[in-house]
């Protein structure tokens, strides 16, 4: 349970440093702005690429310390929770593969002529996009991995009913956002709401299973 309440803090830090870099999870389609930004500092490009493997591989962690903490209450929720974000975890490290082929497309973008440069930024604009879509997709596995073990909190009472009922909603809506996405794209509003109440979610839940695994036990 500590180690869990710990992991969920780390991702959320290890996000917010990447987007602070400038080159974290918020998606940003603007491909030549990306390739200037790259240029005018690779180093931060790299190192928040080394940032979200480390993240997404803390994710696929965290889904086991959580099974071994709470498995005991529901089988069934622990496996659907495993599952499903260690699912999440292993798209997530698929997509950096083409996502670290900016790096490359920026150096090409600084050293072509006009029309190279375009070609550059379309090229970009495609890697971007695909991410863009791939991490929405990862992220329905985030919501049924999420809803699952809210729901066992709310059952079971391991953690504070209010935390999981707040987690049940929020884990709903930022499904249907990410959903809603593959159908309209430019309609990010509840996949905004939903993104900003699992973060408030999980800043609460790690905090809680911190305090509940150091005093409670």
């Amino acid at each position: 349970m500590i180690i869990s309440g710990f992991l969920f803090l780390l991702i959320i830090v290890l996000l917010m440093v990447c987007d602070k870099l400038g080159h974290g999870v918020l998606f940003d389609l603007d491909s030549e702005a990306k390739l200037q930004r790259i240029n005018k500092d690779p180093k931060k490009f790299q190192i928040s690429f080394v940032l979200l493997l480390t993240e997404h591989i803390i994710i696929i962690t965290l889904a086991v310390m959580l099974f071994i903490a709470f498995y005991q209450y529901n089988l069934i929720l622990a496996i659907v929770w495993t599952i499903s974000r260690i699912t999440e975890g292993l798209i997530n490290l698929y997509i950096e593969k083409d996502y670290w082929r900016l790096l490359k497309i920026a150096k090409q973008y600084s050293v072509s002529s006009d029309a190279g440069k375009k070609a550059q930024i379309e090229l970009g604009h495609t890697v971007l996009k695909t991410k863009y879509s791939r991490f929405a997709f990862a992220q329905l596995f985030f919501s049924i991995g999420t809803l699952a073990y809210c729901i066992l909190f709310v059952t079971y009472g391991v953690v504070p009913v209010l935390i999981g009922w707040f987690g049940i909603v929020a884990s709903i809506i930022y499904g249907f956002g990410n959903g809603l996405i593959f159908v309209k794209p430019n309609i990010k509003a509840l996949w905004n709401l939903g993104g900003l109440m699992i973060l408030i979610f999980e800043l609460i839940l790690g905090v809680s299973l911190l305090y509940l695994g150091i005093f409670m036990t």
